[in-house]
């Protein structure tokens, strides 16, 4: 397992960085803030953010489908096993791509946002 691991964070109201987070459950929840929620975005690529991040207001940062993430998160790969580990330089460009545009929204279409995440292939 990767000690440190290569990831695109993404925080509200900037463009993403390419950042390193400690690979263990305390460096990932500190690099969101808080308890981490996942969500696979592809069979190799993991979105993790505040699990809490709606119920304690923080701001709203990047649509998805039809769900608001809240506060800040990062993009990271995921082996056959499931770990987390860096992502690979043509997946930095395509998520830095994807998120790179800062999105604003009201704390009520943060609240409203379904919490249901549909992705196209």
């Amino acid at each position: 397992m990767e000690k440190t691991i290569k990831v695109i964070m993404v925080e509200p109201m900037k463009e993403p960085y390419l950042a390193e987070v400690e690979n263990t459950l305390e460096g990932l929840q500190k690099a969101v803030g808080g308890y981490i929620e996942t969500v696979y975005m592809e069979d190799d690529v993991v979105l993790v953010c505040n699990e809490e991040g709606k119920l304690i207001g923080l701001p709203g940062n990047r649509s998805l489908g039809n769900d608001i993430i809240a506060g800040t998160f990062f993009v990271v790969g995921s082996n056959d096993e499931g770990e987390f580990v860096s992502l690979t330089e043509d997946k930095i460009r395509q998520y830095s791509d994807r998120f790179q545009k800062p999105e604003t929204f009201t704390q009520k279409q943060v609240e409203e946002a379904s919490g249901y995440i549909f992705i196209g292939y």
